[in-house]
């Protein structure tokens, strides 16, 4: 069973012999040791709660997921809420994490001293000598951790017999935490502390890419923005290691300045840096992707069968969806076609497509956040209680409908730039593989026996083309707002110079 937390519980359970022993299959069923037992106001509780030949205490570790703030908070509803499901009176008395970090040894390298002469050797033999030991030339297959006096016994001791070995060994170390001048926190304790200084440094400099091109008081806020992020970074690198603050405040600048070199494009020759699209869109999938890995990884199969199977339904419809091009269908709709006058290339459905999960993306910020609450111990509904009935078909709703709004969105606003640009003359940008060009068209036969869809055909002034498909040259007439299809076999397309200049092909 995996958890992150461990909080020791006192949980009095009343009702006589055959509630205690309910109690003890529901601790049991939900992997939480029980440590000992003992009847009301005995053993930890003596003096504290008055004897009572029908109630008992029991010490119960309850393992669970989460932060270690507020989980004592967790494990004493998580308690409560197995109690009452089995309809039980019982009553969580006291909640105590059980805090077991673990120390930052240094690592050593075994080394055979066997090379060594008796004789002290010349300088530069010495010397190589030493150089040789620490590029690992006479290291052995052992490995031991701690301080140096215990490595070197470590390193003497026999493994199996526990006896010092008669083989002439030393050591070597692996890092640097056996020197004085630097104190190490735990391994935990150190990796949150590290995490914070990485946040308020990616704070400085993304805040810079904001503040560019800005004035008033949007840049005044961003500024301060810039100066709490490195006030943050330089505090939390003081408080990095245990002694050195100033080596840790030094690391934490650094971290900035190459933080912001990168988001200013300073190295880049171009002068290209991060934008704030992409800053913007780097958090929101980070977070929600965040989010969702602590909402799933909290997860029992009760839950993924209720949960995950109907999301990951979803997501495999939505990605059939986008491989079919709904992108590409919506596009079509808003100039009057139909999803297959576009002839789009294969890769640039997958394009079409990866863009549509990334809408999904932000839709799923509601779970996102639910996990990041559940790992805050917050919120601990699971799919069996009826408020979560109502959420997950909220969800699902969102899903679908944020999604679809946000795929209109997209599809409308490249409608309304081709659109605009075929109004006013200039070339149209393209959508995902779809690259509509000016052209003029030349008919093959006569006006009168062409056939087709849409306005008559006007040769003398440029069309949009999107290509020929399915034996069909599909237009778009400018003036008239209108598609225009005519048979491939009819007519003859021309690249135009530019979507002012006249056609000069014949009339007939």
């Amino acid at each position: 069973m995996r958890y992150d937390q461990r909080v020791l519980t006192l949980v009095e359970v009343r009702g006589g012999a055959h509630d205690w022993e309910e109690a003890e299959r529901r601790f049991d069923a939900h992997g939480w040791p029980v440590r000992g037992h003992h009847p009301c106001g005995e053993g930890p509780l003596t003096g504290v709660l008055a004897p009572d030949p029908s109630s008992r205490v029991y010490e119960v570790e309850v393992r669970l997921f989460g932060a270690a703030k507020g989980c004592d908070r967790g494990a004493a509803h998580r308690v409560r809420k197995v109690m009452r499901a089995a309809r039980l009176e019982a009553y969580v008395r006291r909640a105590e994490p059980m805090v077991r970090d673990r120390e930052m040894f240094t690592h050593w390298k075994v080394v055979s001293t066997a090379h060594r002469r008796a004789g002290r050797g010349s300088r530069v033999r010495r010397l190589a000598d030493r150089y040789a030991v620490r590029l690992g030339r006479y290291d052995t297959q052992t490995r031991v951790s701690g301080s140096p006096s215990q490595a070197l016994r470590l390193a003497r001791a026999d493994g199996t017999s526990g006896h010092v070995a008669s083989t002439p060994v030393a050591v070597r170390p692996l890092d640097g935490r056996w020197r004085a001048n630097v104190g190490y926190w735990p391994e935990e304790e150190g990796e949150r502390r590290l995490f914070r200084m990485v946040c308020w440094t990616l704070l400085a400099a993304a805040s810079l890419v904001f503040t560019s091109g800005r004035g008033g008081a949007v840049r005044a806020f961003w500024c301060g923005a810039v100066v709490l992020g490195l006030a943050g970074a330089v505090w939390s690198g003081t408080r990095l290691y245990r002694r050195g603050r100033g080596a840790g405040a030094v690391i934490a600048a650094v971290a900035v300045a190459v933080f912001a070199t990168m988001a200013l494009g300073v190295l880049d020759g171009h002068g290209r840096g991060w934008t704030r699209m992409q800053v913007l869109v780097t958090v929101a999938l980070v977070a929600v992707l965040g989010g969702l890995r602590l909402l799933v990884r909290q997860w029992t199969w009760g839950e993924w069968v209720a949960w995950a199977v109907p999301l990951v339904v979803t997501l495999a419809a939505s990605s059939f969806l986008a491989a079919g091009s709904v992108l590409h269908a919506l596009y079509a709709d808003g100039l009057d076609l139909s999803p297959d006058d576009l002839d789009v290339p294969g890769i640039w459905q997958v394009a079409a497509a990866v863009k549509l999960l990334v809408l999904l993306s932000v839709v799923m910020a509601v779970p996102a956040w639910w996990g990041y609450a559940r790992h805050r111990h917050h919120f601990y509904a699971t799919p069996g209680d009826g408020f979560n009935v109502v959420l997950y078909v909220l969800l699902l709703l969102l899903m679908f409908g944020g999604a679809a709004g946000l795929a209109l969105d997209s599809a409308r606003a490249a409608v309304d730039r081709t659109t605009a640009a075929a109004k006013a003359g200039e070339d149209p940008p393209a959508y995902f593989g779809v690259r509509p060009e000016w052209t003029c068209v030349e008919p093959v036969v006569s006006l009168s026996r062409l056939s087709g869809e849409g306005p008559r055909l006007r040769p003398a002034r440029p069309y949009l083309s999107f290509g020929v498909v399915d034996g069909s040259a599909v237009l778009w007439d400018r003036t008239a707002e209108q598609p225009v299809k005519l048979p491939a076999n009819q007519v003859r397309l021309v690249p135009a110079r530019s979507a002012t200049a006249a056609c000069a092909g014949p009339a007939r």
